[in-house]
């Protein structure tokens, strides 16, 4: 949904609204949940160790070569879930059927390969599934475990113990900015920002496990990292950059994240939408 061009911060003060940064609130740090035992995100990283460029992904076998469409089933789908989980892709269960949640997998790895993002499974991204490339590298000098943002490409990466854990879509602050009126702490209240998603250097604080119901709509298991602004899962997570500020991704990614990323973990934002 578009938001509609408004004044500057010192208007919007004048006309009685909170002006905020990001889609979260700002809750005490108790109520984060601690990860699972044994998951990768309870184990921290050693103080001093340095992360090395991630290695390319091996060749595939030979890729089938069909054109698939969203809708399409059988074989050549599951061929294209299952390369795409060997990659650390999210598509979902390997079921041969090319729906939604495959869709935003593929368009991870088409924008991580180059290639402008499309449903439709042709040559070229074939191809880049024989030979794909590695996410470029944003922090070079990060922890072995932690979480990179690509503004550009509109792309989240997991590093566990230096390795590529986890590759997905990603859609980041519109940075239009809005004003909404809603029901926040037992009154109406109007909120004001500038839906942006700051680059920078940050870590993991507080989060919540299933729905959370912010001042600016419902957050999935949201992991907080710069103040109100946090990784969640959202029913919505187009091409563009379309949240408050927060980093919206596909549900299923934000069911398996919370168990990978633990709190105090650091997160790199960096780069800059050009649509």
């Amino acid at each position: 949904m578009g938001f509609p061009r408004l004044p500057g911060v010192a208007a919007l003060l004048t006309a009685g609204a909170v002006v905020v940064s990001g889609c979260g609130t700002q809750i005490a740090s108790r109520t984060a949940a601690p990860p699972p035992s044994g998951s990768a995100a309870s184990v921290a990283p050693p103080a001093a160790a340095k992360s090395a460029p991630s290695a390319e992904p091996e060749p595939a076998a030979e890729a089938p070569r069909k054109t698939l469409r969203l809708g399409a089933k059988g074989s050549a789908v599951k061929w294209l879930q299952k390369r795409l989980t060997e990659l650390g892709y999210r598509p979902g269960k390997a079921d041969g059927r090319y729906g939604g949640t495959t869709l935003a997998a593929v368009w991870a790895f088409q924008k991580v390969n180059g290639i402008k993002p499309t449903s439709t499974i042709a040559r070229r991204t074939w191809q880049a599934l024989e030979t794909p490339k590695a996410p470029r590298v944003l922090a070079r000098n990060g922890r072995p475990t932690r979480a990179e943002v690509d503004l550009t490409k509109q792309v989240m990466v997991l590093y566990v113990r230096g390795k590529v854990k986890l590759i997905t879509h990603v859609s980041s602050g519109s940075n239009i900015p809005y004003c909404e009126t809603t029901t926040w702490q037992g009154r109406k209240q109007r909120f004001c920002g500038s839906a942006s998603t700051p680059t920078g250097d940050y870590r993991t604080t507080w989060r919540v496990s299933g729905w959370h119901k912010s001042y600016l709509g419902q957050l999935y298991n949201p992991i907080f990292f710069n103040g109100g602004i946090a990784f969640h899962g959202a029913l919505s997570v187009p091409l563009h950059p379309a949240s408050h500020g927060c980093v919206r991704m596909p549900m299923n990614v934000a069911e398996e994240l919370p168990g990978l990323l633990g709190k105090g973990m650091p997160v790199h934002v960096r780069g800059r939408f050009r649509g």
